[in-house]
């Protein structure tokens, strides 16, 4: 009975902790833009973040100038994937500006 209170209360503390530390990495920038890419325009006229200022970069959709600031401070991109795969915008930001961006490589 002692065994299965024990338990019972460390799994709890288990749930909550996981819930606790998966609300942190939440995106809680709510003003997406549409999720498709309909409204994607064509490889040419794609934002390079590369390149682009913060202002060039405000210019894509659901596009928050906290994200195009961390865009241009963590240059430069090999891919636009770069994005993501280091950290500099959450999924979810990923997900919203990825049909509007390209990743121009630098010159070396």
């Amino acid at each position: 009975m002692r065994i299965n209170t024990h338990l019972r209360l460390a799994v709890t503390a288990l749930v909550l902790a996981s819930t606790n530390l998966n609300a942190q990495y939440e995106d809680r920038d709510s003003s997406a833009a549409p999720a498709t890419s309909a409204d994607a325009p064509p490889a040419a006229a794609r934002i390079d973040i590369n390149h682009a200022s913060t202002d060039d970069l405000m210019k894509i959709p659901g596009m928050k100038r906290p994200w195009a600031q961390r865009i241009v401070r963590f240059r430069p991109y090999r891919t636009k994937q770069d994005l993501f795969d280091r950290g500099v915008v959450p999924d979810t930001v990923y997900e919203r500006i990825k049909d509007f961006i390209i990743a121009h490589r630098v010159p070396q």
